[in-house]
């Protein structure tokens, strides 16, 4: 009985070749689109999941709270470790730099790396697997080293490099203690090497005398649970961790754990709370996966019910000879998976097609687990409620027909069956009209935020990290690159153009009215600095040319620091802040000389934050405008000479900041992107089933338009009789999608400081462009049922 059933199933697909075509194009195209979201999101959900012990690791930060700052930050003070080790429910804890990029040499080969400098116990806690050596000591030596697997490969080739000397910036050399399997791309924390933390503090100082600085919030701190910690428990105790330092300026710092499971969909915390972060983009992601596969779904449905009739005789005929309902039911279930089925197949080669296009968009390395049998399991229930949810109804409905009826030619669609139909038209376009303005708003919002006013001019700018070497050589290393004649300024600075790597906070100035301090950027500049990225003076002076110790004890301010401290009159107003000092940061009173225009350096999407600009001679980064006369290739080319002269151990590394500032709006991008082409997805999806739909009407009403055009009706009349059904839905679509809209985007904009005001405009514009594809779509089957010959129509009366 079922391989006659599949059998008919298969004639009916093939006999039907138009509508089956268009069943398997929508719902395949359906599928592949969750299918593809799917992966995406599980990708998602896997970071650090590769962690033996990742359920046990976590991050230690902190948050500030005061009247006027309320932040959390993952940088923290290196007494925090001795204060959290051995406590209770803690196993190991281990401190860490940031990532920097650092030179590498080794056998004759250079090569220009990002590591970190990790504590001893570091891989006990983030517990990469290693090839070999031990995770209990590779790190307590401080001049050694740990190296993934392909960075060892790029310095020793096939040789065994455990034992092996490598040189670090073409100064010190270590030895190599262990490998790292190559980190996966699914791992928050990545770098090419590890070097002891016990390294950074015997070459810097600054590090080494941090050991007992509370104030030095520079570094990241992890720990490693005991099991069956209870987290929430062990937070409170920890939480007044700062309160030891006996600085009333730390009496705010609430210290908490961040468990590795939160480390890469929520990165936006409150507290000790989980926050937000790229999860709400994963939730809201597989939910429009859903909505598509629904739309696609909602196609079928439409169609095989609106075909009903052709079927009610073959189900009338069945009955007659002593078929059951549940029998009937059975058969068109069989139809509905035998069509999901190809669907399927149809949706992997689609899947496998879009791949490397949506790892590319996404930044991802997803791959279709083709071996692992919990993939085929997962599809087998995928396939197993999809071909339920588009057959269900279809097959309920048909298996419901009386035989009486259907033998005798009464058989009419009822309202119970048109009615449903309409509603789930309805409901495609309601979805696809609500992706439609999600994306045109998401489009104008990010718009919106690059069009705001930077308050400097990235056109041309370029960023170059400082190594120790150009340091040293910093005076003959900026003669030559004016000499060049391919650069019109130059400016040594403590940050990035379009980042503040120090904070720091402002304990009193003239008028201060609050007890609380305000927290603040502290960047590092030369005089050239304004000038070389465009930034504009709006009072009192910049700093000396040359003179550092003249200007030792003035400061430069922004708009925002203004606001902030109420200053009328801010030039020449006295000021008090924490300075680094060799036993900590120390309060030093500082005079404003000027103000510049506000300079947009973290978010665009939030108020510029106070920053102060102290003068100084030593620079983390390089800043400089490339000549407008001379093209930035020729430039780049003339200037890689002059870095490698004075810098022979790193290559020339340079990062344009317009570019740094596009990457500000890389979530949002991609947030947008991804809507936008769903949103088109929906819209095809559900203009294939009005398409079908129409075409289906147009041929069951023939005979009624040839009597309507012998009667004397024109095209125009017929367009409208055929046309005004399916405008009328989509246009009851419009009318419910633009509160639903409203209501998901008002409250994704809320997250935006500086956001747009949803008008009115944004919501009829996409009614509109719905509605234009609507009447597009119809049109030509209406068109061409209006212009077809009466006569042929009517031969057969």
């Amino acid at each position: 009985m079922i391989k006659s059933y599949l059998k008919i199933a298969w004639r009916n697909t093939w006999y039907h070749k138009g509508y089956s075509a268009i069943n398997i194009f929508g719902l395949g195209l359906g599928m592949a689109v969750a299918l593809l979201i799917g992966l995406w999101a599980v990708y998602q959900f896997q970071y650090d999941r590769f962690f033996p012990g990742y359920r046990e690791a976590a991050q230690v930060m902190i948050h500030i709270k005061q009247l006027d700052l309320d932040r959390t930050q993952p940088s923290v003070s290196l007494p925090v470790k001795e204060a959290l080790t051995g406590m209770p429910g803690i196993r190991y804890v281990a401190e860490s730099g940031w990532l920097e990029y650092r030179s590498l040499i080794a056998e004759n080969k250079k090569l220009y790396l990002g590591g970190i400098g990790a504590g001893a116990d570091y891989l006990r806690i983030l517990d990469y697997p290693l090839l070999d050596g031990d995770p209990a000591t590779c790190l307590r030596e401080p001049y050694s080293i740990v190296l993934t697997a392909a960075t060892a490969r790029s310095l020793f080739g096939q040789e065994n490099p455990m034992g092996k000397l490598v040189k670090i910036d073409n100064d010190n050399s270590v030895k190599v203690t262990g490998i790292l399997k190559d980190i996966p791309s699914t791992a928050t924390v990545s770098f090419a090497y590890l070097l002891p933390f016990a390294f950074l503090e015997k070459t810097r100082n600054w590090i080494a005398n941090s050991r007992n600085q509370w104030g030095n919030n520079s570094f990241q701190m992890w720990v490693r649970l005991a099991p069956h910690t209870d987290l929430a428990s062990l937070n409170h105790r920890i939480a007044g961790l700062y309160k030891r330092s006996q600085d009333v300026n730390m009496q705010h710092f609430i210290t908490f754990l961040y468990p590795a499971s939160r480390w890469h969909l929520y990165t936006e915390y409150q507290e000790d709370q989980n926050g937000s972060g790229l999860i709400a983009y994963v939730r809201m992601f597989c939910l429009i996966g859903a909505m598509v596969l629904l739309i696609a779904c909602i196609n079928f449905v439409n169609l095989a019910t609106a075909r009903s009739d052709r079927r009610a005789r073959e189900v009338g005929v069945r009955k007659v000879v002593g078929s059951s309902r549940s029998e009937i039911i059975v058969q068109f279930l069989l139809e509905s998976y035998l069509l999901t089925c190809i669907a399927f197949v149809f949706a992997l080669l689609l899947a496998i097609i879009a791949l490397p296009y949506f790892n590319r968009l996404t930044a991802c390395d997803i791959r279709i687990p083709f071996s692992d049998l919990r993939f085929w399991l997962v599809m087998g229930g995928y396939l197993l409620l999809t071909g339920l949810l588009a057959g269900a109804r279809p097959a309920f409905y048909l298996s419901s027909f009386l035989p009486v009826r259907v033998l005798k030619g009464t058989l009419q669609a009822s309202h119970t069956m048109v009615l449903p139909r309409k509603a789930l038209v309805v409901l495609q376009f309601v979805c696809s009209v609500t992706l439609v303005i999600a994306a045109s708003v998401i489009y104008q919002q990010i718009r919106y935020a690059q069009l705001r006013p930077k308050g400097y001019n990235t056109n041309r700018l370029v960023s170059t990290a400082m190594s120790e070497d150009l340091n040293r050589n910093y005076a003959a290393l900026r003669n030559d690159i004016m000499q060049s004649g391919v650069v019109e300024s130059v400016s040594l600075t403590s940050s990035g153009a379009t980042w503040v790597d120090s904070h720091t906070m402002l304990d009193g100035w003239e008028g201060k009215q609050t007890p609380n301090q305000l927290g603040t950027g502290i960047m590092e500049i030369d005089k050239n600095y304004f000038a070389t990225t465009g930034m504009q003076m709006l009072e009192g002076r910049n700093f000396f040319q040359e003179n550092a110790q003249a200007d030792s004890s003035v400061i430069i301010v922004n708009e925002a620091a203004v606001r902030a401290m109420h200053l009328k009159d801010p030039v020449g107003k006295l000021v008090k802040y924490y300075e680094g000092g060799a036993h900590g940061p120390e309060l030093k009173q500082v005079a404003i000389i000027g103000v510049v225009k506000d300079a947009i350096m973290e978010s665009p999407y939030t108020p510029v934050s106070p920053a102060i600009y102290v003068h100084g001679r030593r620079g983390n980064y390089l800043l400089y405008r490339l000549s407008n006369k001379v093209a930035p290739v020729a430039a780049i080319g003339k200037l890689t000479a002059i870095f490698e002269r004075y810098n022979p151990a790193y290559p020339y590394e340079y990062n344009f900041v317009d570019a740094d500032y596009a990457a500000k709006f890389a979530l949002e991008k991609l947030v947008g992107t991804l809507a936008a082409i769903f949103a088109g997805l929906t819209i095809l999806i559900s203009c294939l089933g009005l398409f079908a739909l129409a075409t289906y009407m147009a041929a069951q009403r023939t005979r009624e338009i040839g009597i309507r055009k012998v009667l004397g009706a024109t095209i125009w009349q017929l367009w409208m009789l055929l046309s005004k059904d399916f405008v009328w839905l989509v246009g009851i679509s419009c009318l419910l999608a633009a509160p639903v809209a409203w209501m998901f985007l008002q409250h994704w904009l809320e997250q935006y400081n500086y956001r747009i005001h949803l008008g009115a405009g944004i919501f009829l514009a996409a009614s509109a462009v719905a509605l234009f594809i609507t009447v597009c779509t119809i049109s030509y089957q209406a068109i061409r049922a209006a212009m077809a010959n009466p006569v042929k129509s009517l031969r057969t009366e």
